[in-house]
């Protein structure tokens, strides 16, 4: 290589290599301080696309499992006001049994049918007034078919906790029968015809207690689907909370940098910067070999 003053070759390239190098090591002192091997697209593009949709889903999952909790309170609110309702209905098979036997005359059986009257009041009472959030649980409005279209959905509740809006993975629904006394077929707001309309007399108390025992086998029917929805959901969140930690490991693998090779890395570029740099200097200075020639 020729020695000339117009053009410094070596210094040149020392300073393509230093950028080079200096560039390298800057990428890896950004992925060591942020943990992220990808922290923009020009990293890994694909990689990006496939990061992004897996972080979306997992933050699905996360509300879902908050969804999924939020309906098991709601349903243990409605179990807990049906346990109350159950206290009612045995005081009313209670008082249907008093009224049955002959020993009371027609004024006492009025005196015993007016409480049972007040029990059916308060069952009403109870199921008109469980609410969640807003929601009311007993009152039958949880009991049609669900319509979602409006601002205001209506029928069963969809619950739903899947990162998409297919019925087979993502959703099911809650539903609750209405639990009020005329539902029950009891009290003076049922039906006339039901059994377990009245007992002020001894007739209508014996029919009664066979109306209040199947009024207690379809309040149990509700606890029931009631107890097996909330077993269900809590198996549901189960399943979301490990398909979130799978996609989150996932994730992890695509996204976040291995520390051991980015040190490695990030010395490598060191050592090559601080070489670069020496090997300027020393490219900076040739140029005076000129001078001295000139000079002698």
């Amino acid at each position: 290589m020729s020695l000339v003053i117009n053009h410094n070759l070596m210094a040149m390239n020392a300073a393509r290599n230093l950028s080079t190098s200096f560039g390298a090591l800057s990428i890896s002192t950004r992925r060591l301080s942020s943990g992220l091997r990808i922290g923009n697209a020009a990293d890994d593009a694909a990689g990006l696309a496939v990061r992004e949709l897996m972080r979306a889903d997992i933050a699905s999952l996360n509300q879902g499992v908050r969804n999924a909790n939020d309906a098991i309170s709601l349903i243990q609110t409605a179990d807990g006001a049906l346990a109350v309702i159950d206290e009612k209905l045995i005081r009313m098979k209670e008082l249907a049994e008093q009224a049955a036997t002959g020993t009371y005359n027609s004024d006492q059986r009025l005196i015993i049918d007016s409480e049972y009257q007040a029990m059916a009041s308060e069952i009403t009472r109870i199921a008109n007034a469980t609410d969640f959030n807003g929601i009311h649980l007993l009152n039958g409005n949880l009991s049609g078919t669900h319509d979602g279209t409006g601002l205001t959905s209506t029928g069963q509740m969809k619950v739903h906790f899947g990162t998409e809006n297919d019925s087979a993975e993502d959703y099911y629904y809650i539903k609750i029968d209405t639990a009020t006394a005329s539902a029950l077929g009891l009290g003076n707001q049922a039906d006339t015809t039901d059994k377990g309309y009245s007992i002020s007399t001894q007739s209508a108390a014996q029919n009664a207690l066979v109306g209040i025992n199947e009024a207690i086998v379809s309040k149990d029917n509700i606890r029931a689907k009631l107890g097996a929805l909330q077993n269900r959901l809590q198996n549901t969140i189960s399943n979301l909370q490990i398909q979130a930690e799978n996609l989150q490991a996932s994730e992890s693998r695509i996204s976040d940098v291995d520390v051991a090779l980015e040190m490695t890395e990030f010395v490598r570029q060191q050592i090559l910067s601080q070489a670069a740099v020496a090997m300027l200097a020393q490219a900076n200075s040739l140029p005076r070999l000129a001078m001295q020639l000139l000079g002698g």
